[in-house]
């Protein structure tokens, strides 16, 4: 008997030793006295693992966001009431769900789900806005669901899992509305009495003092920044609210029409001596809305203008990108249209004020907001009508809004080799006519 237990002794020791991997029985022992010597702390680690999952799981359940998680099927899992309120699934999910079922199963969006592959396949975060359409369970009595507009935050987890943060964007789409309702009818409350002083200014020019006219120049060309001040303002209203008709889209030649607008613009451009160099297609036809997009030209153009130093050059480039490989298209969203850059070799932005650059009255850095004194050496009967006499911080956003309404975008940078600011715009290859019809540097305007 006692040899028995010898042997199992024995072989329990082994046993040890080689779960352990050590060379002896003391070495074993000392490892196994420090796994007990560790134990509790791990014990209180796991504790205190437990204790952050069920915080932060307590956060997300009363949180005032929606959130909700999908696995790699697409099949719910987890979701907390807010989700379930605002996505209208009609069904008891709050937490860890029991029987998971496809997320379009019960929510019947198709966005959020495109919205959820986006985050998969890139391995980044995505968001999204769109509005939610509430489909009526009963073909036979149907009931109409409230629309509201969702912004939706998507990021990848781990094993193909994803997690959605989502926004109900009702409150802040009411608060937009009314500030573009109360501008608009400011706007035109003002645009009469605007009209009546510079009538009433422009009248008494001539009939007062070579002394005191100067007087009344000043009142005349505030009164001009003033009106151009108020149709700003009127032209975002028609392009975001109720008044805008759409666009009167045709083909237009856009080399042609930033030819046009450069020469709009010379008056401007002659007093600093500064030239254009344009680098692309010598014709190029695109769907565009002639007249709006004319306006984009020269706001920008100005814009260069106004901020590159005397005898410089302004740079337009239009390309079309080439076709490339899958990788670089999935890593650039506008690598298959066409861009139009507008380039100059002023101060730049400071990198502070570039996410609201084409924010309503912002104010850049000083050195590239506008002053009067840069247009005072232009009579003002020649000033007017320019658009390098404006300065209300509207044009970089009227010129988004347009963009938009092209479906396209616009972007804010310093350029890397030439310092100055770099905008560029991006427009759908859905609006080109035809191909561009041979590359061409167009000779320097002076």
């Amino acid at each position: 008997m006692m040899i028995y237990q010898q042997r199992q002794q024995r072989h329990r020791e082994y046993r040890l030793i080689t779960t352990l991997k050590a060379t002896d029985w003391s070495t074993a022992l000392g490892q196994v006295e420090q796994l007990v010597e560790t134990q509790p702390q791990q014990q209180l680690k796991l504790r205190s693992l437990g204790t952050d999952r069920d915080t932060l799981e307590h956060i997300l359940k009363t949180a005032p966001i929606g959130y909700l998680q999908v696995d790699e099927e697409n099949q719910l899992v987890w979701c907390n009431a807010q989700a379930n309120r605002l996505l209208k699934m009609n069904q008891p999910l709050n937490g860890s769900v029991q029987r998971r079922r496809l997320l379009l199963e019960v929510a019947r969006s198709y966005e959020l789900d495109a919205l959820i592959e986006e985050a998969r396949e890139r391995q980044t975060c995505c968001q999204q806005e769109w509005m939610l359409y509430q489909i009526s369970p009963d073909p036979l009595h149907p009931k109409e669901e409230p629309t509201y507009p969702l912004r939706g935050y998507a990021l990848p987890l781990n094993n193909g899992d994803v997690g959605v943060f989502l926004e109900n964007r009702q409150e802040a789409a009411l608060l937009v509305q009314q500030r573009d309702r109360w501008t608009s009818d400011v706007a035109h409350e003002l645009k009469t009495p605007l009209t009546s002083i510079r009538l009433v200014a422009e009248t008494l020019q001539p009939r007062v003092d070579e002394a005191q006219r100067r007087w009344l120049d000043r009142l005349v060309n505030e009164t001009i920044r003033l009106s151009n001040l108020v149709e700003d303002l009127l032209n975002l209203s028609r392009l975001q609210g109720e008044q805008f008709q759409g666009l009167y889209l045709k083909p237009v030649d856009l080399p042609q029409l930033i030819q046009r607008a450069w020469i709009s613009l010379e008056p401007l451009a002659q007093t600093k001596c500064l030239s254009l160099t344009y680098e692309g297609p010598q014709q190029c036809l695109v769907n565009l809305d002639e007249t709006l997009f004319h306006r984009v030209l020269l706001n920008l153009i100005d814009n260069a203008i106004k901020h590159s130093p005397s005898g410089a050059t302004v740079y337009a480039r239009l390309t079309l990108a080439e076709a490339g490989t899958t990788a670089s298209r999935a890593n650039d969203d506008n690598a298959d249209k066409i861009t139009l850059e507008v380039i100059d070799i002023g101060p730049g932005f400071n990198p502070r004020d570039l996410p609201y650059i084409f924010d309503r009255f912002y104010r850049a850095d000083p050195s590239r907001t506008r002053s009067g004194s840069e247009t005072e050496h232009i009579p003002p009967g020649s000033r007017e009508g320019l658009p390098g006499s404006r300065g209300s911080g509207l044009g970089l956003a009227i010129v988004s809004q347009i963009v938009e309404a092209h479906s396209g975008t616009i972007t804010a940078a310093n350029h890397p080799d030439l310092g100055g600011a770099w905008l560029r715009l991006y427009l759908p290859m859905a609006v080109l006519v035809e191909p561009f019809k041979g590359a061409a540097i167009l000779p320097d305007s002076r």
